[in-house]
């Protein structure tokens, strides 16, 4: 009987507050969700095993805070990072922005790492001030998703997962 090796691999989630970060990982680590907003103070640290047809990857999840006007995001909390995902609110479109100024920085100190951009709160996109076509001209991956309801965050992980386990591999 051979064992399956599992790769361990540091993930992070990036962008400004409120967008969402903390509860599209609580529903993909726990299954749940909660109308209730919480700053991230910091950073939260959650695992998951993922098997993709790449292999299996066991995720280390940072929830990064969010970054805005009086908090940056430390560079320290990015050092050993292997991918990451910038996650933008649909409804707030200087979220998007936020974005792309943490994904110049990720890219400046780290290097081109698989990445994705995630705009949460597809389930409010009648309400989203943002131009899809527009986004997908900036060289990243882009995912519509919901942490209200579930919309491609299983996917989300998974797709990050298998890019930096193609990485690892080559």
């Amino acid at each position: 009987m051979t064992q399956e090796s599992v790769l361990q691999f540091k993930m992070c989630l990036l962008g400004g507050s409120a967008v969402g970060k903390s509860s599209l990982i609580a529903r993909y680590v726990h299954s749940i969700y909660s109308g209730q907003y919480h700053t991230t103070v910091g950073v939260r640290i959650e695992k998951k095993l993922v098997r993709t047809e790449q292999g299996n990857a066991n995720l280390m999840i940072w929830d990064i805070n969010g970054e805005d006007a009086y908090q940056k995001v430390q560079t320290t909390y990015l050092r050993g990072m292997a991918g990451y995902f910038l996650v933008a609110d649909g409804t707030r479109a200087q979220t998007i922005d936020e974005c792309l100024k943490l994904h110049a920085r990720a890219i400046e100190g780290f290097g081109a790492l698989p990445a994705y951009l995630l705009i949460n709160k597809s389930d409010l996109e009648n309400e989203w001030r943002v131009d899809m076509k527009q986004l997908e001209q900036i060289g990243i991956h882009v995912l519509k998703t919901s942490a209200l309801s579930g919309e491609n965050v299983e996917s989300a992980f998974y797709h990050l997962a298998e890019l930096m386990l193609k990485r690892a591999k080559s």
